[in-house]
C-alpha cells in the first residue's frame, strides 16, 4: 500500500471498551463495515483476533495495533517485536506502535525494521515533537498525535492542534488522533495540517459517548433547576421599557412602560419594580437588555442621542439590590440576536440581528457563541456619512420623523409609513433613502461575518413594507454575496427572551 491512500482520509478506530457488551468479533466487524459504508477510508483495529475478522470482511486499509499492560514498562501499544510481526502477518497494512521516549521492550528502530521487512507501512504513536523527530529518523512512514497528554498529568479533553501543526513542519504525513470527539474538532485537525484524521470513541464506543451526553444533560438539568421558576427580564429602550417573566424561552407575563428620558436609570428601575411588585416569588434572577455598551454589568451610552445615561452606571448591581436577586446585563440588540438564534428566525444558525427602531442596534452569533462587548453596534458606523454622524442618525425612526418635518410634513414615524402606504411620494422617498443605507449595511455585514441569515427586527425594521423595501435596494449580486434577510420572529420579545437565556448560559 502507498502512503497516499490515506491522504485526506477519515480513519475510524473500532476499539470496544474492554469487557463491555460490544467487545466481541461480530460487533467490531459490524462497526468497521458500518464506518466504511458511511465514508471512512480506513480502520484502526486492535488485537490479532479482531484484525483477522475485519480483514476477512473488507479490503480497506487497516492500521493494526496490539495493547498490552506490562509490569515493567508504561509502553502498551504494540510493545514487542513479535506483536509487530503478528499484525503484519494477520493483514494490517500499517502497523502502529508507541514511539514515546520511555523504557521499552523493543526499540523504535527494530520495530520499524521488522514491519518494513514484511512490506508494510509504519505509524509512530507520539506524545510530543521530539518523539516524532526520533521516529522519522528511524524511518517510519507516519507520525501520529495519539499519545499527546497520555504520558503523565491529567488526561486531555481536546485534540493537540499545536502538535499537529508542529509535526506538519517535519513531514506531511501527520495523522491526527486523540480526543477528536466532534466534527468541528476533526475539521480543526485538518486545518492544522493533518494528512488523515482518526476518530474512535466518538463513533465506536457507545459507553463513552453515552457518558458525555449524560453529563451534558445532567449539567443542563442542574442549571435549569438553579434557574428557579423564571427570570425577570427587562428591555430598556429609547422609547419604552418592557419587563417580562421568562421561562424556558417563553414570556409568561409582561408589563410595558414608557421611557421617561429625563428621569434617568434610577427612576426607570424604580418604576419597573413598582409595576412587577406582585411577581415576587416567581423569579430568582434578573436579566436586563439595554441600548448602549454593557461591560461587566456597567452601562454607558454610545450614542447619547438615542438614550443618555451616566457613564459606567452600575446597572447589574442596582438591579440586584432592587430585586434581591442575582442580575445579568447585556446590550439589547446582542440579547435579541441570541434570542432569535436560540428561539426565533435564526434557527440555531450563524446569524446577525439588526434592529431598526429609535436607533440601530445589532448583534452577532457565530459558531453558537454571542459576540458581546462592542461587537454588532452597526448603528454607530460612520462610513456612510464620511465621518459626520453615526449611521443610525441617517436611517432610524428619529431620522425618518425629522426628514418628514424638513419636507413640510411635521408628523411622527408611524404616520410617515401610513403616508407611504397611501401613495405619498414624499413619504416613499424618505423610507427608500433609509432602506437604501440599510441594504448597503447588510451587504457589508455579509462580507464581514458571512451569516446564514440577517434577521431584521425593531419598530422600523418590522414595519409593514420596510423589509421588502430594503430587499429591493439590494443590487444584482451573485448568490454567494447576497445576504438573506428575514423578519424577526420574536418581535418585541426578542431582547427579553435572549437576555433571560444569556443570564443562565453566560454566568
Amino acid at each position: 500500500m502507498q502512503r497516499e491512500v490515506l491522504k485526506q482520509a477519515l480513519i475510524v478506530s473500532c476499539q470496544p471498551v474492554p469487557g463491555g457488551p460490544m467487545d466481541n468479533t461480530e460487533m467490531v466487524t459490524g462497526f468497521a463495515l458500518a464506518a466504511l459504508n458511511a465514508g471512512a477510508t480506513a480502520l484502526r483495529i486492535e488485537s490479532i483476533a479482531y484484525l483477522r475478522a475485519v480483514r476477512a470482511a473488507t479490503n480497506a486499509p487497516i492500521v493494526g495495533i496490539i495493547k498490552r499492560d506490562l509490569p515493567d514498562t508504561a509502553v502498551r501499544i504494540t510493545p514487542w517485536l513479535s506483536d509487530a510481526e503478528a499484525l503484519a502477518d494477520a493483514g494490517a497494512d500499517i502497523v502502529a506502535f508507541d514511539a514515546t521516549d520511555r523504557p521499552r521492550p523493543a526499540s523504535i528502530q527494530d520495530l520499524t525494521r521488522v514491519v518494513k521487512a514484511r512490506a508494510k507501512l509504519v505509524m509512530a504513536d507520539c506524545s510530543c515533537l521530539d518523539d516524532a523527530r526520533a521516529a522519522l529518523a528511524a524511518g517510519v512512514d507516519f507520525v501520529g498525535t495519539t499519545l499527546s497528554g497520555y504520558v503523565g498529568g491529567p488526561e486531555p479533553s481536546e485534540p493537540d492542534l499545536a502538535l499537529i501543526e508542529a509535526m506538519r513542519r517535519l513531514t506531511p504525513f501527520v495523522i491526527a488522533e486523540g480526543c477528536i470527539r466532534t466534527t468541528d474538532q476533526a475539521a480543526a485537525a485538518v486545518r492544522a495540517g493533518a494528512y488523515a484524521v482518526v476518530v474512535g470513541s466518538a463513533i465506536t464506543r457507545t459507553e463513552h459517548v453515552t457518558a458525555w451526553f449524560r453529563a451534558a444533560v445532567d449539567a443542563a438539568n442542574a442549571k435549569a433547576g438553579a434557574a428557579g421558576q423564571g427570570v425577570l427580564a427587562i428591555d430598556i429602550g429609547g422609547t419604552k421599557i418592557l419587563a417580562a417573566l421568562v421561562e424556558n424561552g417563553q414570556v409568561t407575563r409582561e408589563e410595558l412602560v414608557p421611557t421617561n428620558r429625563d428621569e434617568g436609570p434610577d427612576a426607570w428601575i424604580a418604576s419597573i419594580a413598582e409595576r412587577v411588585r406582585d411577581w415576587r416569588g416567581e423569579f430568582d434572577r434578573v436579566a436586563v437588555a439595554a441600548t448602549g455598551l454593557i461591560t461587566n454589568g456597567y452601562w454607558s451610552a454610545l450614542n447619547p442621542v438615542t438614550l443618555g445615561i451616566p457613564q459606567d452606571y452600575p446597572l447589574a448591581d442596582r438591579l440586584a439590590k432592587t430585586f434581591g436577586a442575582p442580575a445579568f446585563a447585556a446590550n439589547d440588540a446582542q440579547a435579541a440576536a441570541w434570542g432569535e438564534h436560540r428561539f426565533g428566525a435564526g434557527e440555531g444558525q450563524d446569524v446577525v440581528f439588526l434592529t431598526i427602531s429609535t436607533g440601530i442596534g445589532g448583534g452577532v452569533v457565530i459558531n453558537g457563541k454571542p459576540l458581546l462587548g462592542l461587537g454588532g453596534h452597526f448603528g454607530l458606523l460612520r462610513g456612510p456619512s464620511q465621518g459626520a454622524s453615526p449611521l443610525e442618525d441617517e436611517v432610524s425612526g428619529r431620522w425618518i420623523a425629522a426628514e418628514a418635518g424638513r419636507a413640510g410634513h411635521p408628523v411622527d414615524t408611524p404616520l410617515v409609513f401610513a403616508a407611504a402606504r397611501g401613495g405619498e411620494a414624499w413619504a416613499t422617498d424618505i423610507l427608500t433613502r433609509s432602506a437604501r443605507k440599510v441594504a448597503l449595511l447588510c451587504q457589508d455585514i455579509q462580507l464581514m461575518f458571512d451569516p446564514k441569515r440577517i434577521v431584521v427586527g425593531g419598530g422600523i425594521g418590522l414595519a409593514t413594507g420596510y423589509l421588502d423595501l430594503v430587499r429591493a435596494q439590494l443590487p444584482q449580486l451573485q448568490p454567494r454575496l447576497l445576504p438573506t434577510l428575514v423578519a424577526a420572529k420574536l418581535g418585541s420579545h426578542a431582547g427579553v427572551v435572549g437576555v433571560a437565556d444569556l443570564a443562565l448560559t453566560e454566568r
